[in-house]
């Protein structure tokens, strides 16, 4: 059973209602521990002075802020925590707007908000009435010491609230070079002939379709090793960069492979695991192991 993280109440206008706060997503990254390779023995990380060279006490380590190159500008925990914001464990929405216009971009993390004791009849109201209107909520919250702001949405019977960036902490696209401009405007033809690319490969969005084929291939990759087997991995070959083409040329070949469902074809067999997971496997088992297997025959 999940355990809540936060608890507190969402609010808008004099209504306030119950919630505790669960994760909505859990990441299944492949995770790895440095470790030594002549015994196996975890890498251990110290907290070394880069000047003199010693190891420094967490009693002995202060917060500085670099203001130029090599010069610091120390703040100690007392000075910080004047700052922090005030926990008063509520989400207040402060304004309700449509959800087309708020870009991904600033979305960060994702948790679905319950309703805590007695809470069910105010809770549905405001997932039934934001429904309804299309609309989701803007707030403010502190978790974690840290104030966030973030879209309230409803998600079939709950409320998820995504926290999201703050306006300065998205990169302007006036700070990127070599993006097109008027003069890269394309032709009439060759834009109706993207569309119809496009229109080809149009389809319902369905999470389920997409899996994470590398982490597949590392965890099998895994199992095999724990097993005893010897991998030998082939060298991959290197990937050709990419060729200025001629557009319409593309256009006109890509077109006509998405009409025969050659694309789609295509993008089944790239979701599919590569055989041995591009290793030369040799069937290498440990002694232990094979004896292992004839006890257990045995004893069957």
């Amino acid at each position: 059973m999940a355990r809540p993280i936060w608890s507190g109440s969402i609010s808008f206008g004099l209504v306030s209602v119950p919630v505790k706060l669960f994760s909505a997503t859990s990441p299944k990254e492949v995770r790895f521990h440095m470790l030594h390779d002549k015994d196996g023995g975890r890498i251990q990380q110290k907290r070394v002075c880069s000047l003199d060279g010693e190891e420094v006490a967490w009693e002995h380590i202060v917060k500085g802020f670099e203001i130029s190159k090599g010069r610091y500008v120390t703040v100690t925990r007392e000075e910080l925590e004047a700052f922090n914001p005030r926990a008063n464990k509520a989400i207040e929405i402060e304004d309700f707007v449509d959800l087309s216009q708020i870009d991904p971009i600033f979305y960060e993390s994702t948790y679905y908000l319950v309703p805590d004791r007695g809470a069910i009849k105010p809770y549905a109201l405001l997932v039934e009435a934001m429904k309804r209107t299309h609309r989701v909520g803007i707030a403010r919250f502190v978790l974690r010491t840290k104030q966030y702001l973030a879209a309230v949405r409803p998600m079939e019977h709950a409320l998820a609230i995504s926290t999201m960036l703050y306006a300065d902490e998205v990169v302007s696209q006036e700070d990127l070079e070599g993006l097109p401009d008027a003069k890269s405007k394309p032709g009439e033809r060759e834009l109706k002939m993207a569309e119809q690319l496009i229109g080809s490969l149009a389809a319902d969005f369905d999470v389920q379709k997409y899996k994470d084929d590398y982490r597949e291939q590392v965890l099998a990759l895994l199992e095999r090793k724990a097993e005893g087997e010897e991998i030998v991995a082939q060298e991959r070959p290197e990937e050709p960069r990419g060729k200025v083409v001629n557009l319409m040329d593309a256009l006109e070949k890509s077109l006509a492979a998405a009409k025969s469902g050659e694309l789609r074809e295509r993008g089944e067999l790239r979701r599919q695991p590569e055989p041995h997971h591009r290793a030369a496997a040799k069937r290498s088992r440990p002694h232990h192991a094979k004896a292992a297997r004839s006890r257990k025959r045995k004893s069957g």
